[in-house]
């Protein structure tokens, strides 16, 4: 018995499912964060830490109430150090920092280097590299209800870091559990082989099947701010259950159109031959004589092992 796959049933030729939308009002766009250079803030960072080191320095020389001032001054100097240092976040090339403050987007940075926020703010990593997601091997019933073994590869890459944070739990999970999602329903709204009906189906149309994946994919993954670089088909079959019933049917698929090209072959050719030995005159054959060498040249051309030939030296009558 074969198992009915967990995905919903589509139609042949049916759309991408357009995920569900995310309200205008939470949606979260990215834009560009405020920051300053970071080697600036650097530079004025360890100057800081000198004079303060100075200034307590200086001030264990003095007496008792200019040492309690140069000391206030100094601790006052070594927190305006920290809050220099303390906002710089390096940004590396491929990835980008989603500058967040008490709980607020306040934008995302991309510029590769060295930059500096506000200390306060926390800066989350989000990769902006191109990555490949191959989806699990999955069974499912295609639209004739032929259990196969199906599994894709996408090619993705995230497009808006605010949406890909604030939007979705997880969207690296998200883009796995929605590829595969869009990979079933895909499998299940089209035929394995379309047996020459000219409908789209896996097999044979893999640029047509291609291409709207990517379009189920790249709606399904929107709310998460991801882009869909190309998708690609990795494994596509027969369950193993009915594997060999189908080469069976597909070999004698094969063998009824080569059988069937050679009959409209050999028929071909007794028409011209026919017609040869009428318009040139090489000999005047009457109907049971024309039924009698049809009938040979149909055995040789159609036989599958080479015909032996026996010379009648008598009369056909």
């Amino acid at each position: 018995m074969v198992t009915q796959s967990a995905s919903g049933t589509g139609t042949p030729g049916a759309g991408p499912v357009q995920a569900a939308a995310v309200p205008a009002a939470r949606q979260v766009t990215e834009r560009t964060a405020r920051f300053l250079p970071g080697v600036a803030m650097l530079v004025t960072g360890i100057i800081l830490a000198l004079a303060g080191a100075g200034v307590l320095v200086l001030a264990s020389h003095q007496g008792h109430g200019t040492a309690v001032g140069l000391v206030l001054l100094g601790v006052l100097i070594f927190i305006a150090c920290a809050l220099a240092l303390g906002g710089l976040t390096p940004v590396a090339p491929g990835r980008a920092r989603v500058v967040q403050l008490f709980g607020r987007y306040h934008g995302t940075i991309r510029d590769p280097g060295l930059q500096w926020v506000n200390p306060l703010a926390r800066r989350i990593a989000v990769s902006t590299r191109i990555r490949n997601q191959e989806s699990a091997q999955a069974k499912v019933n295609d639209a004739d209800g032929n259990p196969i073994e199906i599994a894709a590869v996408v090619v993705w890459q995230v497009a808006d870091t605010a949406s890909a944070v604030y939007s979705v739990d997880d969207f690296t999970q998200f883009v796995t559990i929605q590829t595969e999602t869009a990979v079933r329903h895909i499998a299940s709204s089209y035929p394995y082989d379309n047996r020459g009906s000219g409908a789209l189906s896996l097999r044979d149309n893999a640029e047509e099947i291609t291409q709207k994946l990517s379009a189920e994919v790249a709606a399904r993954v929107a709310p998460a701010g991801v882009h869909i670089i190309e998708s690609r088909l990795t494994r596509l079959s027969y369950a193993a259950e009915i594997a060999q019933a189908m080469l069976r049917q597909q070999q004698a698929s094969a063998v009824v159109g080569a059988r069937q090209r050679i009959v409209e072959g050999a028929v071909g050719m007794v028409q011209l031959a026919l017609q040869r030995l009428e318009t040139e005159g090489v000999v005047t054959l009457d109907e049971e004589r024309k039924a009698t060498m049809v009938s040979n040249l149909l055995v040789v051309l159609c036989s599958e092992q080479a015909t032996q030939p026996v010379v009648n030296t008598g009369s056909l009558y």
